[in-house]
């Protein structure tokens, strides 16, 4: 897969294709026309990549930041973004993709408008729903990714284990060394 879908909700998942949001520099993994058709394919909107052009791309780009753009306002409590939201309310209203049966079984195609009207519906669905306080950014730092936590007790600290939970751990584990060994140091100090 190019891209990761650890939110728990594909409005999430397409926020979080700006990764790591709090570096100086992000990385940006809708980086080209093809690599958001493959993410409509990816997230199962659609089974097949959706051909985009340039100007597409910039569009899923807005659209990608009014959703996190409220996705932050509703986590802090704040009055949701005026344009972000009147931007995700228009595209929620126009049509989704509408799954087929054929002979091969379930069939998913859809144009990039009802692609992206899949994301603002599912980005509604999420921030108005009874999920909507489980919310949270990962714990490592660097990474932005927000996600759902529907673990017990909501304890989930990470997006994901690997890399960020890894390496978090990997860290607090290099930390704990580190001060153990100040410790036998110091006492053996006469």
């Amino acid at each position: 897969m190019m891209h990761a879908f650890v939110g728990g909700a594909p409005a999430l998942d397409f926020a979080g294709t700006l990764r790591y949001r709090h570096r100086s520099v992000p990385r940006e993994d809708l980086h080209s026309t093809e690599s958001l058709g493959v993410w409509f394919r990816e997230s199962g909107i659609t089974e097949y990549e959706i051909p985009c052009e340039l100007s597409d791309l910039r569009e899923a780009l807005v659209l990608r930041e009014a959703v996190y753009r409220l996705i932050l306002d509703r986590m802090s409590g704040n009055a949701y973004d005026p344009d972000a939201l009147a931007l995700v309310n228009d595209y929620a209203r126009r049509p989704t993709p509408v799954p087929q049966l054929t002979r091969a079984g379930r069939q998913v195609e859809a144009s990039l408008q009802q692609a992206f009207a899949a994301v603002a519906q599912n980005a509604i669905s999420v921030l108005g729903g009874p999920e909507a306080s489980l919310l949270k950014e990962c714990g490592n730092p660097e990474c932005s990714q927000v996600y759902i936590d529907r673990s017990r007790g909501a304890l989930r600290e990470w997006c994901a284990m690997d890399p960020c939970g890894n390496r978090m751990k990997a860290a607090a584990y290099r930390a704990r060394k580190r001060l153990s060994g100040r410790k036998a140091t110091a006492s053996v100090r006469p």
